[in-house]
C-alpha cells in the first residue's frame, strides 16, 4: 500500500471519542497519513498537539502532515506540509523545508490542480467529491467522474476528499483516485478502528484488482 492511500484529516470538534485514542485506532485500522488541521488553535496549543501526534505517528510508523504552519511542521519534523489558496506559495515553502518534505495542495477544480502541478507540489487533494459535513454545504460536489477527468490529465497523486465513507470509497477508487482522505467517517464513528478497517480493506481490494488488470 502507498503512503497516499488513506489519510485522516483531524477535526477535534466533531470527535465522538477521545481525540488521540480515535487517531490511534484509525491508524491501527489502516490509516497511513494523519493530517493535522485545527485552524482555531493558538500557536502554542497547535505546537503541543502536533508534538504529541508526532510521537504517536512515529511510534506507529505513519506520516504526519501539517496544514499551513511550516514553522510547526519544521519544529516537530513532520513528513509534510499541506497548503491552500491562502497559504504561502509552494516555491517559498519548498525553499524553507527542502526537497525531502512532502508538499500537498487543496484543489477544487482541474484548473487548481494544473496550477499546483506547475508550482511543483508532490500531490493534490481534490474536494468535495460528495457532500461533506466539514465543507460549505453550498459548494456543489464534484462527483467521481471529475476525478477520472483530472487523472487523465495529470500524473501526480490525486487524493479524493469530501463525504467519503465505507459505502462509497470503492466507487471513488475505481474512478482513478490515488487515495482518499476522510474526516467525519472516522471522527463521528462509534468504532474508529472498525470503520477504518472497512475503508482500508475496500481500498486494498480495488488496488488488487487494478494490479491484476494492469
Amino acid at each position: 500500500m502507498h503512503k497516499y492511500d488513506f489519510t485522516l484529516i483531524t477535526d477535534r470538534k466533531i470527535c465522538e471519542n477521545d481525540f488521540f485514542m480515535t487517531i490511534e485506532q484509525a491508524i491501527e485500522g489502516g490509516v497511513g497519513t494523519v493530517q493535522l488541521r485545527e485552524k482555531d488553535l493558538s500557536t502554542k496549543d497547535l505546537y503541543w498537539l502536533a508534538k504529541k501526534l508526532r510521537e504517536m505517528t512515529r511510534d506507529l510508523g505513519v506520516n504526519l502532515v501539517i496544514n499551513d504552519r511550516v514553522d510547526i511542521a519544521m519544529a516537530i519534523d513532520a513528513e509534510g506540509i499541506h497548503l491552500g489558496w491562502q497559504s504561502l506559495s509552494v516555491n517559498v515553502v519548498r525553499k524553507m523545508v527542502g526537497k525531502e518534505k512532502l508538499i500537498g495542495y487543496s484543489a477544487h477544480s482541474l484548473e487548481d490542480v494544473k496550477k499546483a502541478l506547475v508550482e511543483g507540489v508532490d500531490y493534490v487533494s481534490i474536494s468535495p467529491v460528495f457532500s461533506a459535513l466539514s465543507k460549505n454545504q453550498f459548494i456543489k460536489p464534484l462527483g467521481v467522474i471529475e476525478i477520472r477527468k483530472i487523472k487523465e490529465q495529470v500524473k501526480i497523486p490525486v487524493i479524493a476528499l469530501g463525504g467519503i465513507n465505507e459505502f462509497n470509497v470503492k466507487e471513488v477508487m475505481k474512478n482513478g483516485a490515488d487515495g482518499i482522505a476522510v474526516i467525519s467517517a472516522i471522527f463521528l464513528s462509534k468504532n474508529p478502528k472498525q470503520t477504518a478497517c472497512k475503508i482500508f480493506n475496500k481500498i486494498k481490494n480495488v488496488r488488487h484488482y487494478q494490479e491484476i488488470e494492469f
